[in-house]
């Protein structure tokens, strides 16, 4: 007797799958899929009504501008953002620009001094902007470089009223007491006494007067050379130029007579060697 065979897990899954659908078949139900809802995108060419929010905002889109909430408060409400952070920096500083994805307020001083003021007071600055704006979150402060700060609404509104002007009398110099106008005098005529001793002043002149004697005898002075005369080195030339000429004179004459006492020996040669060839030839 063969038994039924047994249905693993995947099997009876399947049959159970099959089931249900001859089931939906025979109560009319149909398996379609649901159609996905699409949006007709209005594209308008300028002709057609456009309200004035909704043409705002497109404007604002297509030239990626973000409309300045918190932005503009920080900047609008700068003055009283540094009054109440750094007041002595009051009317010196301007707000120029706040990054509203980064956090980041750029600002510019009148002068590197209150760049270096600010840098140093950056963290009660943001929190006091964040404070004072809601919402404006502030991260940072980039000061950038110094340059003159236009007085703005803001500004002159934080700058000090002008004080009434009054009349100041002159200050009189008052004139100094005779008393003191002869003490001046004395002092500036009194003479002041000498603390050298009179004997060695006389030995260091008299040590100087023998150096001097000493530096002319070693170092004896040239003869004064009288206009129009040659320079006493003009002389020297002149002279080593005669020396010269003399020893060339003498040498000449030296060589010409050496050059006659050899002539004269050879001529006497020659006539001693004609006598001995003569008393040869007569004997």
């Amino acid at each position: 007797m063969t038994g039924t065979p047994q249905l693993s897990g995947v099997d009876l899954a399947r049959q159970a799958l099959l089931a249900a659908r001859e089931a939906a078949k025979r109560n009319g139900a149909t398996s379609k899929k649901p159609k996905r809802r699409t949006t007709a995108v209005v594209r308008r060419d300028g002709r057609e009504p456009l309200g004035l929010g909704s043409a705002i905002g497109m404007m604002m889109t297509e030239r990626g501008m973000v409309a300045p909430a918190a932005g503009g408060s920080v900047l609008a409400h700068f003055e009283a953002i540094l009054a109440a952070a750094v007041p002595e920096l009051s009317g010196r500083v301007r707000a120029v620009v706040l990054d509203a994805e980064t956090g980041r307020l750029d600002v510019v001083p009148d002068a590197p001094a209150v760049g270096t003021k600010l840098r140093w007071s950056a963290p009660k600055l943001i929190a006091a902007a964040n404070e004072r704006v809601s919402g404006a979150n502030v991260r940072a402060l980039h000061v950038l470089a110094p340059a003159p700060v236009k007085a703005g609404p803001a500004t002159a509104v934080a700058a000090p009223a002008p004080q009434p002007t009054e009349s100041v009398a002159p200050v009189e110099r008052r004139t100094p007491p005779e008393s003191y106008r002869r003490a001046i005098e004395a002092h500036r005529q009194a003479a002041v006494p000498s603390r050298v001793d009179p004997g060695i002043a006389q030995a260091v002149e008299r040590q100087n007067r023998a150096m001097r004697k000493l530096s002319h005898r070693a170092f004896p002075e040239p003869p004064a050379v009288p206009d129009g005369a040659p320079a006493p080195i003009d002389r020297a030339r002149i002279q080593r130029r005669r020396q010269a000429a003399a020893t060339e004179a003498t040498a000449l004459r030296r060589a010409r007579a050496e050059r006659t006492q050899l002539t004269g020996s050879k001529a006497t040669m020659r006539c001693a060697r004609t006598d001995v060839v003569g008393e040869k030839e007569a004997s």
